[in-house]
């Protein structure tokens, strides 16, 4: 019941390493209160917020479960090893592998999705620069808006070997990111060891399971050297790696805004308002084709629930 919470701060600057008490959505009281030490944690800190909060719990949700709990997007992530993160309000526009069983912030917007491919055309200078004109902004920072910047978002059609030129350039573009952001010669992976649970969020990580299915869950974490490796490492964030955009990070987004390019049949020198008059025409042209198979289903309206999520 406790995992790794990650925020926007998280992925722009460096990990914090938070934890979270994380009781599932629907799990009843008597049952998480055989969690004794979460459970009266939770009981002594949350529940008196809760009971006294101006706002009032509006969503019918318990105490001892998060407010907005999110079970859709939960169902779809914890079957993936790892998922793509992006935060709502950033300098930059920045993609991020988030590792299972993490727990995102309600300020980063999620992708369930695990392969390379996604990452590859999300972290492209084709849906930065249509993110960057129909998101929202806050003060000088852009937003990112699912409704606008994601779901309007005309992805290409590749063949097979587009498909893994972008794959293999998104690969590089995150091994090199990752290689500047921890240098091995100033970081080490520490096992962390617990008990868990073989059908919970950390059945990757259990070894040596008993007839319960309780065993040792060792979960790797990059943590610094020393001292003097930390205070290093400190500066290695990803905003700062984009404000400084050294050569080889040039390098990589160049090789992998070609793939892309090449994905949608694009020369790979157009400026920035010929890539969002031919995404536009590409989004038009693919609502047209879309109408024959819709145009007798009758459209209905209706509000979004809390739980969806892109």
């Amino acid at each position: 019941m406790i995992r790794p919470w990650v925020n926007g701060m998280d992925v722009t600057r460096r990990p914090q390493n938070l934890w979270n008490v994380d009781f599932p959505p629907g799990i009843p009281e008597p049952e998480s209160a055989k969690y004794e030490a979460p459970f009266e944690y939770i009981r002594k800190y949350v529940r008196p917020v809760r009971a006294t909060a101006r706002s009032g719990d509006r969503t019918g949700v318990r105490w001892w479960i998060h407010q907005r709990p999110r079970p859709d997007m939960r169902a779809a992530i914890e079957i993936l090893p790892r998922f793509i993160a992006t935060p709502t309000v950033s300098k930059h526009r920045l993609f991020a592998w988030l590792q299972n069983p993490t727990l995102p912030d309600h300020q980063l917007i999620v992708f369930a999705r695990d392969d390379d491919y996604f990452f590859g055309v999300l972290h492209s200078r084709f849906h930065e620069v249509w993110a960057l004109k129909l998101g929202t902004r806050l003060e000088t920072r852009p937003r990112y808006t699912p409704t606008s910047c994601f779901e309007t978002f005309p992805f290409p059609e590749p063949t097979d070997e587009q498909k893994i030129d972008i794959s293999t350039a998104a690969i590089e573009l995150n091994e090199l990111r990752e290689n500047w952001l921890n240098p091995p010669e100033w970081t080490t992976t520490r096992l962390l060891e617990f008990p868990g649970t073989t059908d919970g969020p950390w059945s990757r990580f259990v070894v040596d399971p008993g007839a319960r299915g309780i065993g040792t869950v060792r979960y790797p974490r990059v943590e610094a050297r020393d001292d003097d490796c930390a205070k290093k490492l400190a500066k290695r964030t990803l905003t700062n790696l984009y404000n400084e955009r050294p050569a080889w990070l040039a390098n990589a987004h160049a090789k992998l805004d070609r793939a892309v390019a090449h994905a949608y049949g694009f020369p790979v020198d157009l400026t920035d308002e010929q890539i969002l008059e031919r995404l536009l025409a590409l989004n038009q042209q693919r609502i047209v084709d879309e109408k024959p198979a819709t145009k007798k289903q009758p459209r209905v309206s209706r509000a979004k629930t809390d739980d969806e999520f892109v």
